[in-house]
């Protein structure tokens, strides 16, 4: 089993920075694409951020230029660095990761717990 544990979460006000840590661990044999999800109360889960092994990124428009994903691969962690935070960043953040147990096995998604992002004055 996979565990994805978050961290660096909490109350900021607007233009503030907060930065996000997803550390993996477990039967862990190799990770592809790490990810950043949200979501925020009535909304639909958002795709904020991705990174591949060999570090090619993407994020969604709303936070280009202020969100850089990161990732370590030989500490099998990623990062999530949020610069100019707004309100309507509040959400609750969740990282994921494709992980493989065995150089034969299949890619499996794991999930996060979550963690809170409050931007509020």
């Amino acid at each position: 089993q996979v565990q994805l544990v978050e961290s660096g979460g909490g109350l900021v006000q607007p233009g503030g920075s907060l930065r996000l840590s997803c550390a993996a661990s477990g039967s862990i044999f190799d990770i592809n694409t790490m990810c950043w999800y949200r979501q925020s109360p009535g909304k639909q889960r958002e795709l904020v951020a991705s990174i591949t092994s060999g570090g090619s990124t993407n994020c969604v428009d709303s936070v280009k230029g202020r969100f850089t994903i990161s990732r370590d691969n030989a500490k099998n962690t990623g990062w999530l660095q949020m610069n100019s935070l707004k309100p309507e960043d509040t959400a609750v953040y969740y990282c994921t990761a494709d992980v493989r147990s065995g150089p034969r096995t299949w890619w499996v998604k794991f999930w996060g717990q979550g963690t809170q992002v409050t931007v509020s004055s």
